[in-house]
C-alpha cells in the first residue's frame, strides 16, 4: 500500500509551558484550563534576569486579564499599548497573531492572570454584548479592526485581597470548580463589563472618582518625596476634604498617606543606592530623611538590611 508523501499539518494544542520554561517553579497554574474550562487562572513570581518575552504565553484568542502586584512590562497591540505597573490591572486580546509584550529585566515579578476564551465569555456573559468593553466585544463577537489592549487601572484594597484568596481558596477541593468558575466570572464581570457613561451607576461612580484621587495623591507625593505636600494641602489641591481624603486613600490600597509616602521614600532610596552615585547621607536628604538614623531604620524595617549594604544584596531585594 502506497503512503502519502505529504505531511500532516501540526495541529498539536497551544500551550503556553515553553514560554515560562525560564522561570520554572515561579509560573503556577492554580485552576480552571483554556482548551477544557474556557478559563485558566495562573500565578507567577519571579525575577527577570533578561527582558522576559511575555507574549509567548497568550493563547490565540484569549482576552487575558492580569493583576500586577510588582514589576514593570507592557502589552503592545494594533496600535494600543498597556503599561503595567505594580498594583495594576489591565487586559488584552490575542487574536492569530502574537501581541508584543516583554517584563522588564532587574526586576521582581508578581502577577495573577486570568486567561479567557472567547465562547466563554460569549456564553456566561450573554445579552451584555453593548455593555463590554471594546477589547471584549471583538473577542466575543469576532470583530476585526478593534484595539487589541485596554488601559489599565489601580488595584483595589478589596482586588488586592482577592488574589490572596486565588492562591489559598477558602473551600474543600471538591467545590473548588464552582467556586473557581464563580470567581474568574466576578472578574469578567467587575473589569470587562463597562457600561455607558450615561448609565453608569452611582456606586460605580464614586468608586472610580475615589480611585482617580488617589491616583493624584501618589503622582503628588512621588512630584516630592523631600517635602510632600500635607495632608491638608493635598486635600486642596485635589478638591475635596482632607478627612475623607484619608478615608478612601486607606480604602483603595489599604495603607494610610502616610505608609503609603515612607513605602515611596523607601522605594526611591533602593533606587538611588543601587545607582552608586550617592552615599547614605545624600539618600537619606534625597527622600526626605533629616536624620540619618530614622531613615537607616525605616530602610531596615523594609528591606532587612542596612542601606550601606543593600547595593551588596541580591538582585531580588524588594519591599516586605
Amino acid at each position: 500500500m502506497n503512503r502519502s508523501s505529504k505531511t500532516k499539518p501540526n495541529t498539536a494544542p497551544f500551550t503556553e509551558a515553553a514560554a515560562w520554561r525560564d522561570v520554572g517553579g515561579g509560573w503556577q497554574p492554580l485552576f480552571g484550563s483554556f482548551h477544557g474550562a474556557g478559563y485558566s487562572i495562573e500565578w507567577h513570581d519571579f525575577h527577570a534576569k533578561r527582558e522576559f518575552d511575555w507574549a509567548a504565553s497568550f493563547h490565540p484568542g484569549c482576552v487575558e486579564l492580569c493583576l500586577n502586584l510588582e514589576g514593570h512590562g507592557f502589552v503592545v497591540g494594533d496600535g494600543g499599548r498597556a503599561e503595567f505597573a505594580p498594583n495594576t490591572v489591565g487586559f488584552y486580546h490575542r487574536r492569530d497573531e502574537p501581541l508584543t509584550a516583554k517584563r522588564a529585566a532587574g526586576e521582581p515579578h508578581r502577577f495573577l492572570t486570568v486567561e479567557f476564551s472567547g465562547p466563554f465569555l460569549a456564553k456566561h456573559l450573554a445579552g451584555l454584548e453593548p455593555m463590554l468593553h471594546p477589547v471584549v466585544r471583538a473577542a466575543v463577537i469576532n470583530a476585526p479592526g478593534q484595539p487589541a489592549t485596554a488601559a489599565t487601572v489601580r488595584l483595589t484594597a478589596a482586588q488586592l485581597q482577592l488574589i490572596a484568596t486565588l492562591r489559598q481558596p477558602p473551600v474543600y477541593a471538591a467545590a473548588q470548580p464552582v467556586w473557581y468558575q464563580c470567581k474568574a466570572l466576578e472578574l469578567a464581570v467587575t473589569f470587562l463589563v463597562q457600561p455607558p457613561a450615561e448609565t453608569e451607576m452611582f456606586c460605580t461612580r464614586q468608586q472610580r472618582l475615589a480611585q482617580e484621587r488617589v491616583e493624584q495623591v501618589i503622582f503628588l507625593l512621588k512630584q516630592n518625596l523631600a517635602a510632600p505636600p500635607s495632608l491638608e494641602e493635598l486635600g486642596k489641591k485635589i478638591g475635596c476634604s482632607h478627612f475623607y481624603l484619608s478615608r478612601i486613600f486607606s480604602a483603595q490600597t489599604g495603607q494610610t498617606i502616610t505608609q503609603h509616602l515612607r513605602r515611596l521614600r523607601m522605594e526611591r532610596a533602593a533606587e538611588l543606592l543601587r545607582a552608586g552615585e550617592h552615599n547614605v547621607t545624600e539618600v537619606s536628604l534625597e527622600v526626605g530623611y533629616q536624620s540619618l538614623s530614622h531613615f537607616s531604620a525605616a530602610f531596615h524595617e523594609t528591606f532587612g538590611c542596612c542601606p550601606g549594604l543593600y547595593p551588596l544584596q541580591t538582585p531580588t531585594q524588594h519591599p516586605r
